[in-house]
């Protein structure tokens, strides 16, 4: 949905998961699934009760015009959890297959 090409996939044995590397230009994530994982709590995938709850949150990502990024995911049929549209900014956060929350922001105008 988002664009990125996966680099490479590999078994690691020691902990049970397959994974893979994507890239999107200088951008490059590890992606892990792990085998008998837990899934992610309730509370983790609705951005106000996931603030509630310490731990990492998520990654953020700027975006030049926040509509026309809603639209695209739409028409992939991304998982949009949640949209702001404040006086200080505009940004949305959508959720990864297993329903982890990925942040996009429009920075206001100078």
């Amino acid at each position: 949905v988002l664009g990125f090409a996966v680099e490479s996939r590999f078994y690691i044995e020691a902990a049970r998961s397959h994974t893979a590397m994507v890239r999107k230009g200088a951008l490059r994530f590890e992606l892990f699934e792990v085998e008998g994982a837990a899934p992610l709590p309730e509370e983790r995938r609705h951005p106000p009760r996931d603030l509630q709850t310490h731990g990492n949150k998520h990654v953020a990502f700027r975006v030049d015009d926040l509509e026309a990024f809603l639209a695209e995911m739409a028409e992939k049929g991304a998982d949009v959890a949640f949209v702001v549209r404040e006086a200080f900014g505009k940004g949305c956060f959508i959720r990864d297959c297993a329903g982890n929350l990925i942040e996009f922001v429009e920075e206001p105008a100078p």
